[in-house]
C-alpha cells in the first residue's frame, strides 16, 4: 500500500474522529442548554422576592420557598462539616502515608469506588436505620447532613488523591531537603498547591449533594416549618421539586421555579469554587 494511500486513510480517520467528537460536544452542550431554556421558560415568572423567602402555602402550590431554601443551606452545612475534613484526611492518610500499590492501599480505595457506586435510595435506608434510629436523631436536619456527608466522600477522597498525586514530584523532594517534617511539609506545601484541585472535589460533593432527593426522604423528612435547629425535620429544594411535581396537583409551576432557584444555587457555588481556585492559583504562582 502506498504511502499516500495511508496518509488519505489517516485523514479521514482524523476527520471522522474530529467530526464524531464535536458532535458529541454539541450534543452535550445542546442537551445542557435545553434543561436551562425549559426552566427559564416555565420558571422565571415565578421567581419573586416574596417566593424565595415567604412560608410554603398550599402544600407549595402558593406561596414560597424560604423555609426550604433555609434547610437546603443547614442540610448542605451540615454535610460539609462532616465530609470535608474526613474525605481531605483519609486521601491525605492514602497519600502519604501509605505505600502506594500496597495491599491496604488497594483494599481502601477500592472500598472508596465500592461507596461511590452505593444507589442513593441504599444510602438512604442506611441514614435511616443508623443516624435517625439507632443514634435517635429521627428525621432530621442533622441526620440528612450526615447521610448526604457519606454519599460525597468518595468524591472528595477521590479528588484530593488525584490533586495530590498530580502535584510535582520535586516539592517533596524539595520539603525533605529543607528538613521539613511530614506535617509541615503537607501544612506549608503540599496541601497549598493542591487547594485547587481540592476546591473542584467540593463544589462537585456540592452538586451531588443539592441534587439528592432519595437519601433525605428517609433523613430529613418532609416538614416545611422554618428550622429552628439542626434537630427539626427540613425538606430540602430537591425533595420540594419531587413533591410539587408528583404529588400535588398544579405544583408544576412551582416545581419549574424552584428546580431553577435550586439550578442557579448550584452554578453559583461551583462558579465561586472555580474563581477561588484560580485566585488561590495566582497567588501560589505569585509567591514562587
Amino acid at each position: 500500500m502506498s504511502h499516500s494511500v495511508v496518509s488519505a486513510r489517516s485523514r479521514c480517520l482524523d476527520w471522522a474522529f474530529a467530526i464524531a467528537g464535536g458532535g458529541a460536544a454539541v450534543g452535550t452542550l445542546g442537551t445542557l442548554a435545553w434543561i436551562i431554556w425549559d426552566l427559564i421558560r416555565l420558571g422565571i415568572s415565578g421567581i419573586t422576592w416574596n417566593f424565595l423567602t415567604g412560608e410554603v402555602e398550599s402544600a407549595g402550590r402558593g406561596g414560597g420557598i424560604g423555609p426550604v431554601v433555609v434547610s437546603t443551606l443547614l442540610i448542605l452545612g451540615c454535610c460539609l462539616v462532616v465530609a470535608v475534613p474526613a474525605g481531605m484526611g483519609c486521601a491525605v492518610w492514602l497519600s502519604e502515608y501509605v505505600q502506594r500499590g500496597s495491599r491496604l492501599s488497594r483494599a481502601i480505595s477500592g472500598g472508596v469506588d465500592l461507596l461511590a457506586s452505593v444507589p442513593s435510595i441504599v444510602f438512604g435506608l442506611f441514614g435511616m436505620t443508623f443516624f435517625s434510629q439507632v443514634l435517635g436523631l429521627g428525621f432530621s436536619i442533622l441526620s440528612g447532613g450526615l447521610t448526604l456527608a457519606c454519599m460525597i466522600l468518595p468524591i472528595l477522597v477521590r479528588t484530593t488523591l488525584s490533586a495530590l498525586g498530580n502535584l510535582p514530584s520535586d516539592l517533596r523532594s524539595g520539603a525533605a531537603a529543607l528538613g521539613l517534617s511530614r506535617i509541615t511539609a503537607l501544612q506549608k506545601v503540599l496541601l497549598p498547591a493542591a487547594m485547587p484541585g481540592v476546591l473542584v472535589g467540593i463544589a462537585l460533593g456540592v452538586g451531588r449533594a443539592l441534587s439528592e432527593t432519595a437519601a433525605l426522604v428517609f433523613t430529613s423528612g418532609y416538614s416545611t416549618r422554618w428550622p429552628a435547629s439542626l434537630g427539626e425535620s427540613g425538606r430540602s429544594l430537591s425533595v420540594h421539586i419531587y413533591d410539587l411535581a408528583m404529588n400535588i396537583p398544579n405544583g408544576s409551576s412551582n416545581a419549574s421555579a424552584t428546580a431553577l432557584v435550586l439550578l442557579i444555587l448550584i452554578f453559583v457555588i461551583n462558579l465561586t469554587a472555580t474563581g477561588v481556585a484560580d485566585l488561590w492559583m495566582r497567588r501560589l504562582s505569585a509567591t514562587e
